[in-house]
């Protein structure tokens, strides 16, 4: 079912989402659906959460710069998928105003960073990063030219674009505007 609504998402948007649709397409009645979520709401959080929960694995290549890489290419290879766009499309949406997407983007995001943490901290053990980096913070400007293409302008979104996000970020670490507060 969990799968069947990422598909529904994907195809119709959440806008269009129906607990009737994600029962077709599962193959089993919408009362087996009612019966483990209240609401189609309920139905979509736990689909994104179950379906962008999965481990990302974390680079350990000695080099902050193509361990950067690695996330930021994992990133686009992610977020360019259908369920990627699907993820977009919800959490930039209206639908965050309600409480369980809201929480669902919000663990996302938390957890993806949490994850990719020992990328840096390595990084700055080994002398590559100023000290005082932010991990979250670097991890963020990272992210952030992804972001800004693939929801804002609508560029193309490929491996060359995640190379940039690292020598963007890893400029901004290295001019030390990514300290800890």
């Amino acid at each position: 079912m969990l799968e069947a609504t990422i598909a529904e998402l994907t195809q119709a948007g959440y806008a269009a989402l129906t607990v009737e649709g994600v029962a077709q397409r599962a193959g089993v009645h919408k009362t087996t659906i009612y019966r483990n979520w209240k609401d189609s709401d309920g139905l979509v959080a736990d689909a994104l959460a179950s379906h962008f929960a999965t481990d990302i694995p974390i680079p350990d290549t000695g080099s902050v710069e193509s361990d950067l890489r690695a996330l930021a290419r994992s990133l686009v290879a992610t977020m360019t998928t259908q369920a990627g766009r699907a993820l977009l499309t919800t959490v930039v949406s209206d639908a965050v105003r309600l409480p369980p997407l809201a929480e669902v983007k919000r663990a996302l995001f938390d957890d993806r960073f949490r994850r990719a943490e020992p990328v840096v901290t390595r990084a700055i053990e080994r002398g590559e990063l100023p000290a005082d980096t932010d991990p979250a913070e670097l991890l963020k400007a990272l992210a952030a030219p992804i972001y800004f293409r693939l929801v804002f302008t609508g560029e193309p979104v490929d491996e060359a674009t995640a190379d940039r996000a690292v020598h963007v970020a890893l400029a901004a670490a290295h001019a030390q505007v990514l300290s800890a507060v």
